[in-house]
């Protein structure tokens, strides 16, 4: 029997399981980050970007936290999955949420992160622009993403 999935708004008691789930993400999808980049961005995750963004978190039966999104001002600005819960719908979900009730239109996606990329193509998203550096200034390339406009119509 498939457990059943809830999102709902994580509390702050939640932020050590979101910054594991995080992590995990991380090092599943952007082999291209050194270590210590991680740790760092970690700590800024923890310390500031949880705080900065309205969360919403998918939990299954047993409450665990399986992914989180974080939105503000009309951007995705995280969506991040267990590893162990990719393709299973949580992300799917998590975006439609930002979008949908959220009004999140927007997101920037690493460049070096193709299964990322590919997913929010897939989801109606189109690539607007290119940054050559990531949000701190390092050489991780972001793209700038927005969802068309006909997708932004079309039921979920």
């Amino acid at each position: 029997m498939r457990s059943a999935l809830t999102l709902q708004t994580p509390h702050v008691s939640d932020y050590p399981e979101l910054v594991r789930v995080w992590e995990a993400s991380v090092r599943a999808t952007h082999d291209f980050l050194p270590d210590a980049y991680i740790l760092l961005l970690r700590e800024h995750v923890l310390r500031q970007y949880l705080d900065a963004v309205m969360l919403i978190c998918c939990k299954d039966n047993a409450r665990r936290i399986l992914g989180f999104a974080g939105v503000a001002n009309g951007r995705v600005d995280m969506l991040f999955v267990a590893p162990e819960q990719r393709g299973k719908g949580v992300g799917k979900r998590l975006l439609h949420y930002a979008i949908d009730e959220l009004n999140a239109e927007r997101l920037d996606v690493n460049e070096q992160n193709p299964q990322a990329l590919g997913f929010y193509l897939h989801e109606g998203f189109e690539i607007v622009g290119r940054s050559a550096t990531d949000g701190l200034g390092q050489p991780y390339p972001l793209l700038h993403l927005q969802l068309h406009p006909r997708k932004r119509e079309q039921p979920r």
